[in-house]
């Protein structure tokens, strides 16, 4: 028997990263390697107060941004859809510093560090801010877990949520962790998913197999190897081609996902 496939339109897409701070400028590096000189350092998400904003870890900003974004490019409210955020490590920054200060200080620990601290920190600032009250699931599956959480967008969709949207993003990792679990800038994205027919929106079929993943050698992969949600890039080198094409994901020992991109 051969393996289930699975396919879905991606109605919307948000990106930020060191440098490439929108999907239009990811695009045109794919294309053209241009790079843009007035890139902003830092998200900055207009779900969040001004003060919060300005106070929010690197990670909510950016996975509220690129949130935004794809629910915007899919004309979708965020306060109606049922989301999934994936993040190999959190906010390793925080977790250096809640260490760090447990050693040298233990009662000085930060009461908002340590609520930023949690792997589902993300999720949490975006269903308050977004006044959101459907489903939020936050997962983690080391070099997997961008596959691992377009599957669980699949497993919602095919259970009969639609849309649902997937966020996966990592930031920079500090101090002894960084030794450890590297992860460099800061680099995101979210898609929107639908079942339902989106006219000249490109379709995604996705399959599960068994089988290696090649080593990526597009120019976002290139750009931004050292960040732990790298393996995620093929995909979206692809979209950024506009033209169909299949790439492979790690999805697990042993495991891939094939998503073959209909443009």
């Amino acid at each position: 028997m051969g393996a289930a496939v699975h396919e879905f339109t991606l109605k919307g897409l948000g990106w930020w990263s060191s440098g490439l701070p929108d999907w239009a400028s990811a695009s045109a590096f794919v294309r053209t390697g241009e790079v843009p000189e007035d890139a902003r350092r830092k998200p900055a998400p207009e779900l969040l107060a001004p003060n919060e904003r300005r106070r929010a870890p690197d990670t909510v900003a950016l996975a509220l941004q690129v949130a935004l974004d794809a629910c915007a490019t899919a004309g979708e409210d965020p306060a109606q859809l049922s989301s999934v955020f994936t993040s190999t490590h959190g906010d390793l920054a925080i977790t250096d510093y809640m260490c760090q200060t447990l050693v040298d200080d233990p009662g000085a620990i930060s009461p908002t560090k340590f609520h930023n601290s949690v792997h589902n920190a993300a999720a949490g600032y975006w269903t308050i801010g977004a006044g959101c009250m459907a489903p939020a699931t936050a997962i983690s599956g080391y070099q997997a877990s961008f596959a691992e959480g377009l599957l669980e967008t699949i497993g919602q969709l095919v259970d009969g949520t639609d849309p649902v949207l997937l966020v996966a993003y990592d930031a920079q990792s500090t101090g002894p962790l960084a030794e450890i679990s590297r992860s460099e800038d800061l680099l995101g994205a979210a898609l929107v998913l639908s079942r339902t027919d989106g006219g000249e929106a490109p379709r995604l079929r996705i399959t599960r197999e068994r089988g290696d993943v090649p080593v990526a050698d597009g120019p976002l992969s290139a750009r931004h190897a050292g960040n732990a949600m790298a393996p995620m890039l093929p995909l979206f080198e692809q979209l950024a081609r506009g033209v169909s094409g299949t790439v492979l994901l790690e999805a697990g020992p042993g495991w891939r996902l094939r998503v073959e991109v209909v443009a």
